[in-house]
């Protein structure tokens, strides 16, 4: 089944696991990506992308060019910022990687924890009940070094809390498109009944 990788406009397989991190990480065997390209996957106008980094929501890219976790930071804050305020989406961030524009205190590459969450938000039908979520956040997270101690528990709760709101971005959706089918069915009630 196609599936469209959350914070982007790319249809992948969603059964195929790792297919996601496969086709983005593809796009990098040249080295890093431009502005536009940026604006290609995630479909941001790339002002929006620019604006951001004026904000300090992201590194600088060097000489024009985006890295994987650059663009991973991208796809994180523009699937979250439609149930978040952007503020709020980057405290998320912030939790797991303190101050955005600096790498250094990250606790977690961005290009890994998206695609942690990318790999959760596939299963999310299998993973309904919390104790489901959290067995497959301790696989997930089995291998992850802990730069200090807590380090891997704020990463678990980070992916619950971007699983929970990228589920609540769907469900507006599907409710949003409910409600304008109705809207639409009852724009002319009595018109149907008079042909």
């Amino acid at each position: 089944m196609r599936w469209m990788i959350p914070g982007t406009v790319l249809e992948v397989h969603r059964e195929i696991e790792g297919e996601s991190e496969q086709m983005l990480r593809a796009m990098f065997l040249g080295g890093d990506i431009s502005l536009s390209q940026v604006a290609g996957v995630t479909g941001l106008e790339p002002y929006t992308v620019q604006n951001w980094v004026k904000r300090g929501f992201l590194t600088p890219p060097v000489q024009k060019k985006y890295s994987i976790d650059q663009l991973c930071r991208i796809i994180n804050i523009n699937m979250l910022r439609g149930v978040f305020s952007l503020e709020r989406t980057c405290g998320l961030l912030g939790y797991v990687n303190g101050q955005l524009d600096d790498h250094s205190d990250d606790i977690i590459g961005d290009a890994q924890l998206y695609f942690m969450f990318v790999s959760l938000a596939a299963r999310a039908q299998q993973l309904s009940r919390p104790e489901a979520c959290d067995r497959v956040l301790g696989e997930m997270l089995r291998d992850y070094r802990e730069p200090y101690p807590g380090a891997k528990e704020r990463v678990s709760n980070a992916l619950k809390v971007m699983l929970t709101a990228y589920l609540a971005a769907r469900m507006r959706a599907s409710a949003d498109s409910m409600l304008a089918h109705l809207e639409k069915e009852d724009r002319n009630p009595l018109e149907n009944d008079e042909i």
